[in-house]
């Protein structure tokens, strides 16, 4: 097994790539999708159970760890891995975008973030250098330079700011995180939707160096055509042979339109958050299992489904578990969205190592479009 962390490019299909992320916890094949464990659990889900699923690694939440149990907690049980017996790799974020939606609750400055804790109104200060502690608690894999996250649309004279001090964190970042062999740390892109903020940032990330480079700022309010005109462009910003992470995304059409662009890496609370609101994803879309139209329908979500809520439960019965507000419900329907996702990924790597992703991607597209099956 390595003991450092290492990216290999296998093949790619246009922009789209296909590769390894080495670690010392284990491989983590690319394109990937990190399910979220906001607070040290994917929620309704075993580690096992998410493992089975394909994930070879999750994202973790620095702010809310920090908030509770707490960084120094976690590091006296062993650190979040032994912590939440996930023994895969973790990345975890920097709290920058948590901190972000708290703008009422926050107090910005060249230093840092003062904030109120959204559990009991305690107060905080996070700044690169807390982040970087905070993280290195925790034990995570991946670590993330403590950012700020303009949330969109602002003015090009806010965006540009909020980057350029985002650059000045990032080279915080770089020297407060120091030398951990095994550890990586990435650093973050930001600029909205201008190409000449994203390519000085990018710029400037580079001149720092790190072990892999996300962009960020999207996927916050600005829309998928916004966000895909972005990524025609920002990846290629970034160095070929270091891995590209798409933060906070997002739905499967955005996930293909990612990876179509040279996206490695992404996350998103979407599976899991579906799942307990009564929400399947299936390659012909979305289906509300909450409707009635399913009360009396023996047919699995998916016939070609192999997760356990496909083989072994039906319509009927997710919709009548959900209705009961039965905690099974969102289990089985968050294993399966898990399951969708991974197979997606999985498809994905598959199609862009033979060199056949359009025709993936069509395919993709003309099942959506089909829509769900027919009543019974």
């Amino acid at each position: 097994m390595t003991t450092r962390f290492d990216f290999t490019l296998q093949a790619t299909d246009g922009a789209a790539r296909t590769g390894i992320i080495d670690t010392p916890r284990g491989q983590i094949r690319t394109p990937a999708f990190m399910p979220v464990g906001t607070a040290a659990t994917v929620k309704a889900m075993l580690p096992d159970s998410v493992a089975a699923t394909g994930a070879d690694i999750l994202l973790g939440n620095t702010y809310h760890l920090m908030l509770r149990p707490g960084a120094e907690r976690v590091a006296r049980m062993g650190g979040l891995h032994r912590f939440m017996n996930w023994q895969k790799p973790i990345l975890t974020d920097s709290g920058g975008f948590q901190v972000m939606s708290l703008a009422g609750l926050r107090k910005l400055t060249e230093e840092g973030v003062t904030f109120s804790s959204h559990v009991d109104g305690s107060k905080h200060f996070l700044s690169p250098e807390t982040s970087m502690q905070i993280q290195k608690l925790l034990g995570s894999d991946i670590v993330m330079c403590f950012d700020e996250c303009p949330a969109l649309p602002a003015t090009e004279e806010a965006v540009a700011a909020s980057m350029r001090l985002s650059m000045r964190w990032a080279q915080r970042s770089r020297d407060a995180f120091g030398d951990r062999p095994g550890h990586a740390l990435f650093g973050i892109m930001q600029g909205g939707v201008t190409r000449e903020l994203r390519e000085e940032s990018a710029e400037a990330l580079q001149a720092i160096g790190f072990d892999g480079y996300a962009v960020g700022g999207l996927a916050v309010g600005e829309g998928q055509e916004a966000m895909f005109g972005v990524l025609d462009y920002a990846p290629g910003f970034l160095p070929v042979d270091r891995p590209r992470y798409l933060m906070g995304v997002g739905k499967p059409d955005d996930i293909v339109g990612a990876v179509q662009r040279g996206i490695d890496m992404m996350d998103c609370v979407l599976p899991s958050r579906s799942g307990r609101t009564g929400q399947a994803w299936t390659p012909r879309g979305q289906v509300n299992i909450k409707n009635a139209r399913h009360q009396d329908d023996p047919r699995p979500l998916d016939e070609d489904c192999t997760c356990p809520c496909c083989r072994g439960y039906s319509r009927a019965y997710l919709h009548h578990v959900f209705r009961a507000k039965e905690m099974i419900s969102g289990m089985l329907l968050t294993w399966h969205n898990l399951h969708y996702y991974q197979q997606l990924m999985a498809g994905l790597r598959d199609a862009i190592a033979a060199g056949r992703l359009d025709a993936f991607v069509a395919e993709f597209h003309a099942r959506r479009a089909e829509g769900d099956i027919e009543p019974v």
